[in-house]
């Protein structure tokens, strides 16, 4: 059983639901049985500090993991913290909606839950690839 909540501390416009199967999508792809993750969307200063306080990077950022458990352990437990002032930010840029520059985040974010990795050339190439095949599985834009 999947139990994806999610936690909107800043009252943002999101569609719950569409966000929630993003995650099951990735989770179920990824052969995951069970799992406890909790999506959650912040502003700038809130992901700031936690980009801070646990990469030593100053600055906002767009999707910090927290694995709970182990990829593989019997339940995959999480967060997944998504800086949602970045993602319209770039989506403006990109010309395309906040929302999906959500989804991808949290894709990406589910991805790094499961043991994907995106820290050298190699496992970024892997990282974008299944984040374009989660991306077309739910019907949506190549983004990635």
């Amino acid at each position: 059983m999947h139990r994806i909540s999610i936690a909107n501390p800043y009252d943002y416009p999101l569609e719950f639901q569409q966000l929630k199967d993003a995650a099951r999508a990735v989770f179920t792809g990824e052969g995951v049985k069970a799992c406890r993750v909790t999506l959650a969307f912040v502003n700038n200063p809130h992901i700031h500090r936690l980009n801070k306080q646990f990469l030593q990077h100053d600055e906002p950022t767009d999707v910090l993991t927290f694995p709970y458990s182990e990829p593989s352990a019997k339940i995959l437990e999480g967060e997944v913290v998504i800086g949602y002032d970045v993602a319209h930010e770039n989506a403006t840029e990109r010309q395309h909606a906040t929302n999906l520059e959500l989804l991808l985040y949290v894709i990406h974010g589910c991805l790094h839950l499961c043991g994907y990795t995106d820290t050298n050339p190699a496992a970024e190439r892997q990282m974008r690839a299944k984040e374009r095949e989660y991306l077309q599985r739910l019907g949506l834009p190549d983004i990635a």
